[in-house]
């Protein structure tokens, strides 16, 4: 018998991300299935976090479903977002998901971008 290895949570959402991506979904001029986050090469660490609206799955991407909202994650984001908790932080200078990623070795001062 071969034994399964689990693979670790892709992504998990707090209570906050959750409320804001439903808020961004309501918010919407069309239909929108979901939250797309993906990783680009930007940013004075190296890599940045990106977000879309999802009308529906595309291709090869991952999918999280919690807390009612659905995220899809771009396949070439996979590696960089593996056990990341997703997180929305808002105060009097500033608002925006944040992320607790095990992966990124360094983050630049405003945390919107990180290297691995």
């Amino acid at each position: 018998m071969i034994e399964e290895i689990a693979r670790p949570q892709l992504l998990t959402l707090t209570d906050a991300a959750a409320n804001r991506v439903k808020e961004l979904i309501s918010k919407s001029d069309t239909p929108v299935a979901g939250l797309r986050v993906g990783v680009s090469s930007k940013g004075c660490s190296g890599k940045s976090y990106v977000f879309e609206y999802a009308e529906a799955k595309i291709g090869l991407e991952e999918e999280v479903e919690s807390k009612g909202v659905r995220i899809f994650i771009d396949p070439m984001a996979i590696m960089f977002l593996m056990g990341s908790e997703m997180d929305y932080l808002e105060d009097n200078l500033q608002s925006g998901f944040v992320f607790n990623n095990p992966n990124a070795k360094n983050v630049c001062g405003c945390g919107e971008s990180f290297s691995v």
